[in-house]
């Protein structure tokens, strides 16, 4: 069993989703939005820093997952990201929690089967493979996103390491 903490960074709007993992079950836990107000950056990577940290302890998760930086077209939105997700990071590593990072691109590909896939794509996908009653948030959605990119991640690590025929390497390559 392996309870996974995914996380969709975000300067003002950090989302996130928790989910519990065991065997071919995946159950929903929980998910929203860590809001961070328009005050100076500063201020607002403490409440990042400061919501993961409580999340982290409400939750107890085992495994933490974050999206990676993307460059935008504004480099200093990116900059900002990235420092978004350093507080992100920095909260799990304190709780001496293993960080995996996804790119955007796969995540989408993970869910959707598409890289390209938009947010209405993604939230449909997330609202389906957890059986929720509502679409999540848009931010929340995309951080379960994550977390159920990470869970699919280490199930075909395990395939492939448990594979001796070869099969499961030559299949997911």
């Amino acid at each position: 069993m392996a309870i996974i903490l995914g996380i969709d960074p975000g300067s003002r709007i950090t989302g996130y989703g928790v989910i519990k993992v065991q065997g071919k079950l995946t159950e929903y836990l929980g998910s929203g939005c860590i809001r961070t107000g328009d005050g100076p950056l500063p201020e607002r990577l403490d409440v990042i820093f400061r919501g993961v940290s409580e999340l982290i302890q409400q939750y107890q998760p085992d495994e933490f997952a974050i999206e990676q930086v993307f460059m935008a077209k504004n480099p200093d939105s990116a900059l900002k990201l990235g420092q978004a997700r350093g507080a992100a990071i920095v909260a799990a590593s304190q709780a001496k929690l293993p960080v995996s990072e996804y790119a955007a691109r796969l995540i989408k590909q993970a869910l959707t089967g598409t890289g390209g896939a938009d947010k209405v794509q993604v939230q449909h996908m997330v609202t389906h493979i957890l059986r929720l009653p509502a679409k999540p948030q848009a931010d929340a959605a995309d951080a379960l996103a994550v977390a159920l990119c990470h869970s699919h991640s280490q199930k075909l690590k395990v395939a492939m390491a448990g594979d001796s025929s070869g099969y499961a390497r030559k299949r997911f390559r």
